[in-house]
């Protein structure tokens, strides 16, 4: 049977899909691509997720794509706004006639004797294999497991009498109007969830084990929506893109250089909103930095305000065990809940839970050492989108897309086939570091294990600078003397190392 071949197979129809499709067909015309979607509908993220208020945590004028402007009037969007705009892109750009529905990757073999992927995938129900090869392997599938989010398995939860639902398997018939619930968690989806259910249940608890830092802010932009209307579009866009990330990094930059400052200023934002008798110092201040984990958005003081008219409840403390009729904490206090939502977090996978193996032998990622952030010591022409923990993720997404297109139209002009980056002699004494450091979330520090390492030098560094990749991963040259180019040898089936590279 004849295996299909094209040029880049990507994994993945969620934004960095998208953007990857994008940007191959208008950078890289001459090389063809399929993506590859393991569910029945673009969006990724924004697809799999249906709780209630689910929406952007930071403005869509950043999160939104660099080539195609974020018109609505709310920059905080909500998912559904989100999803229309992904649909308006892949029909806008043809991107939709690539995506191939249903087919969830399981494996990829690289062969460097035919210098080609081949990449196995089944399709979904019917477990139909599938089987594709490629010559470039461009992973956007995320982070986290489509599976099932984390959920810790706390004591006494099968006596428990009323329902737990997890945010990532929000059932369809769940009715909570007038009903007690209980939300474990004080991350973004608890954040985003306990002021959209407390519209119509009786009462929310949020239990949290530790406060985390929140800013309030308005869901809609009125520079950005006062730009649209004097300006050309795409020009206001790019304008309020580029304003947008110079405050955001600002603010990031200041929360390392005087996180006392920026501390005490948050917590006065939040003393102003709850008032004078509100115990701030229990319920929202954390015992870590601003930005040692992610600032939590809340739009419009939207949980402040619920906090406010008493339909919402915070208690910090640890939870000792589920009781037959709620939850009782390590401190005594018992806390009545209806429906128990456990927001704690999801289960981190690399490279979208695939197996990869290069001429037979199984990759371990966790031994290889990052490239730029987006590519493996000896992992041959593979690039892995992945965003910024401090930034909106679809500003990396957009350069990582162009980096590949370079790599991609570099590889043409050169007539090499493969492209893999190597460590120098002087690199294999580096000491290795995380891949990701001074970012303390529990999402996090559970996924470091499983991903490269970084090393002391470029580029084996994972830089989380937009304006520093900006010029990068733009401009450096390529063939920067660590990317090692190989070009086919004429009547064999092996490649060979082009001089100079």
């Amino acid at each position: 049977m004849t295996v299909e071949h094209v040029d880049v197979v990507v994994v993945g129809a969620g934004i960095s899909g998208i953007d990857a499709g994008y940007h191959l067909q208008t950078m890289c015309p001459d090389r063809s691509y399929v993506i590859l979607e393991g569910r029945d509908d673009i969006g990724g993220t924004w697809d799999l997720f249906r709780y209630p208020g689910v929406r952007s945590d930071s403005d869509m004028h950043t999160l939104g794509f660099g080539f195609k402007p974020w018109t609505a009037a709310k920059a905080i969007a909500d998912g559904p706004s989100i999803m229309e705009y992904l649909r308006e892109t892949v029909a806008e750009f043809g991107i939709d006639r690539h995506i191939r529905f249903g087919h969830r990757v399981l494996r990829a073999e690289w062969s460097s004797d035919d210098a080609r992927w081949t990449v196995h995938a089944e399709r979904t129900p019917t477990g139909e294999a599938v089987s594709l090869t490629c010559n470039f392997l461009f992973m956007c599938s995320g982070y986290y497991s489509y599976k099932g989010g984390h959920d810790p398995q706390f004591p006494g939860r099968d006596r428990y009498q009323g329902r737990i639902v997890h945010p990532q398997a929000w059932p369809e018939d769940l009715e909570y109007a007038g009903t007690r619930v209980a939300v474990i968690g004080s991350g973004a989806t608890a954040m985003t969830l306990v002021p959209a259910m407390a519209a119509d249940a009786g009462h929310v608890t949020m239990i949290q084990r530790s406060p985390t830092y929140v800013v309030s802010r308005p869901d809609v932009d009125k520079i950005a929506n006062g730009l649209r209307r004097i300006l050309p579009g795409r020009l206001a866009y790019d304008l309020t893109r580029r304003k947008n990330y110079a405050m955001q990094s600002f603010f990031y930059k200041r929360s390392r250089t005087q996180p006392e400052k920026v501390k005490g200023q948050l917590l006065k934002l939040v003393r102003k909103e709850l008032g004078p008798y509100y115990d701030v110092d229990t319920n929202f201040t954390p015992t870590y930095n601003p930005w040692d984990q992610r600032l939590c958005l809340i739009p419009n003081s939207d949980l402040f305000k619920a906090i406010n008219t008493g339909r919402v409840s915070v208690v910090t403390g640890t939870i000792e065990t589920f009781t037959e009729t709620g939850l009782r904490l390590h401190s005594g206090e018992e806390i009545e809940a209806d429906i128990v939502v456990t927001a704690t977090g999801l289960t981190l996978v690399t490279l979208g839970e695939m197996a990869i193996s290069v001429d037979g032998e199984p990759i371990d990622f966790s031994r290889t050492w990052t490239y730029k952030g987006l590519a493996y010591s000896d992992v041959p022409n593979l690039v892995s989108s992945f965003g910024y923990v401090n930034a909106s993720w679809t500003l990396r997404a957009d350069l990582t897309c162009e980096y590949v297109c370079r790599l991609l139209n570099h590889m043409s002009a050169t007539g090499t086939v493969q492209c893999t980056p190597r460590l120098r002699a002087e690199d294999h004494a580096m000491p290795p570091s995380p891949w990701i450091e001074g970012f303390s979330s529990g999402y996090v520090q559970r996924m470091l294990p499983l991903l490269p390492k970084q090393g002391d030098r470029e580029p084996w560094t994972n830089c989380q600078d937009y304006m520093k990749e900006r010029k990068s991963l733009r401009n450096d040259p390529v063939d920067d003397g660590v990317m090692q180019f190989t070009a086919a040898r004429v009547g064999a089936s092996t490649v060979e190392p082009v001089a100079g590279s």
